[in-house]
């Protein structure tokens, strides 16, 4: 595929918008603190949607009574990225309706569509998320959570990265996701937002935020990208 031959460029999250791990997850963040507080923790009722995992770091060490620092974070994220692939078969997660069908009609019919990643994951933790799922290799990159930035900056990072120095319109560039955080971080760039409601958010809840588009869940492969292309 052509780089030059892209003229619409689609930026997915992963949970909640690709797939849902079921919130396998929290088990594998369960460890990674009880691992630190000596103790086990039980982190069944924290809600995690629209977060970095570093965020999400963040958070478990305050519960916790442990000062966030840099060592600490860096450690529980790392405890968290190793635990991540054992877990995640112990819940009954799932590719979401309409999106294997996209992604593959997109990869082997259309060079003119990039597919890449804009998500709250570490790149460990997306990647065995997505090979568990059989979603991989679709993408052709993306942008993942750091220590410091906030998902505004992975979002810079994501556009960057997809048209890798080339002018891109960005009326062709759609952030696809399923809270108001990815609907906030699409508007920061400039990018359309399609807001899915197949997560935590209600249509009502997304639309509030002000998204280009919102939809129920990802439709079959000729409405999805027949709505892209509309344009208006």
């Amino acid at each position: 595929m052509s780089h030059d031959d892209m003229t619409t460029l689609l930026l997915w999250d992963i949970d909640g918008t690709l797939l849902t791990t079921g919130r396998a997850g929290i088990f594998a963040w369960e460890a990674a603190a009880s691992e630190l507080a000596g103790e086990v923790v039980d982190l069944q009722e924290l809600s995690t949607a629209g977060l970095t995992d570093f965020t999400i770091g963040r958070a478990i060490l305050g519960r916790l009574g442990l000062p966030a620092d840099d060592a600490l974070l860096e450690r529980i994220v790392r405890s968290y990225e190793e635990r991540l692939p054992a877990v995640l078969p112990l819940r009954p997660g799932r590719v979401l309706t309409g999106v294997r069908e996209v992604l593959q009609f997109v990869s082997e019919e259309r060079s003119d569509i990039g597919l890449h990643l804009l998500t709250g994951n570490t790149p460990t933790g997306a990647r065995a998320k997505l090979m568990h799922y059989g979603l991989f290799d679709f993408f052709e990159g993306g942008a993942f959570a750091t220590a410091t930035g906030d998902r505004t900056e992975i979002a810079r990072r994501a556009l960057a990265g997809a048209t890798n120095g080339r002018s891109v319109s960005l009326e062709r560039v759609f952030v696809i996701g399923d809270t108001p955080h990815d609907v906030r971080c699409g508007r920061a760039i400039g990018a359309r937002t399609v807001a899915v409601a197949s997560g935590d958010y209600s249509v009502d809840m997304l639309q509030e935020h002000g998204p280009w588009r919102t939809i129920e869940g990802i439709p079959p492969v000729e409405t999805f990208l027949a709505m892209l292309e509309d344009g208006n």
